[in-house]
């Protein structure tokens, strides 16, 4: 965190101080922005406390007369439950979570219907870049809402990419993750070859290191599969919903086989009983 601070009058309500929303929270709150926050497990939210930011213990409480709400739950039927009180609110919507295509056209319409002004607003990146407000915000909805949202996006990113009506930055969120638990998977299935092979994997990171084919991606989730560590950065049951809702998005066309692929490895790890931790622990669906 530390973007430099200037204090204003704006006030953010943000519904979900977990892995993602509490740095999020943390870096509008060090931005000079007025955060309120809820969670449904309270205790999440006590680090914003401690900064000074104001804990509400009710949706409702915690959007009452804020100019914007940001939204970051896990799936869709989490924002489902706080809707009700984010449209009753007035303020501006800024859903965040990664929810799909249709959660994102069925919040965008409802937010229509009651005349809530409402941006479709997935990030790209996980626990190192929200903490370092180095996000990638995949915004969609009116344009006249690019300049008054600046400041929110500003603070948790560094850098804001505007793709069209609301609903189109969560289907490039879709498209972005579909290649992050490829590359993921393939990484684990690569390791695991080598393994197999008699190798030392780390003569594969070695071999493509510095190279046209060389992703740090591979370096950072094959070094925790090297080295059976592997801090939490983002949660194999949270990348397994994510691979569901890219499948989902599209039916039996495009063969999306390496999603799929990585859905089966990430559903047999979470089943050997990674579901909580990193989701470089699809190494352990491979194997």
């Amino acid at each position: 965190m530390g973007k430099e601070r200037k204090m204003t009058d704006t006030t953010v309500a943000v519904l979900g101080t977990g892995i993602m929303g509490l740095p999020m929270a943390m870096n509008l709150h060090e931005a000079g922005l007025k955060v309120r926050a809820w969670n449904r497990t309270a205790e999440k939210a006590r680090p914003l406390a401690d900064r000074g930011a104001e804990i509400a213990d009710s949706p409702e409480r915690a959007v009452e007369g804020a100019d914007f709400v940001l939204t970051m739950l896990a799936d869709g039927p989490a924002v489902d439950g706080v809707a009700g009180a984010v449209l009753s609110s007035g303020a501006v919507w800024i859903q965040s979570g990664t929810i799909g295509a249709e959660w994102a056209d069925r919040f965008a319409e409802a937010a229509e219907k009651a005349d809530v002004a409402y941006v479709d607003a997935p990030v790209l990146g996980t626990k190192k870049p929200a903490e370092e407000g180095k996000l990638v915000v995949l915004a969609s909805g009116p344009e006249d809402l690019r300049e008054r949202c600046a400041p929110v996006f500003d603070a948790i990113g560094a850098r804001t990419m505007w793709v069209g009506p609301a609903g189109m930055a969560s289907r490039l969120k879709l498209v972005a993750n579909a290649w992050v638990l490829a590359l993921t998977n393939a990484t684990a299935e690569s390791v695991a070859l080598a393994e197999a092979l008699g190798l030392d994997p780390r003569l594969f990171l070695e071999a493509i290191s510095g190279g046209s084919l060389d992703v740090p991606y591979a370096h950072l989730k094959g070094g925790a599969m090297i080295s059976r560590e592997f801090p939490l950065s983002f949660p194999t049951r949270h990348a397994a919903k994510d691979a569901k809702l890219v499948l989902e998005a599209v039916g039996e066309r495009p063969d999306l086989g390496a999603a799929r692929a990585a859905l089966a490895h990430l559903e047999a790890a979470a089943d050997a009983g990674h579901a909580d931790d990193d989701m470089a622990t699809v190494y352990f669906g491979v194997r």
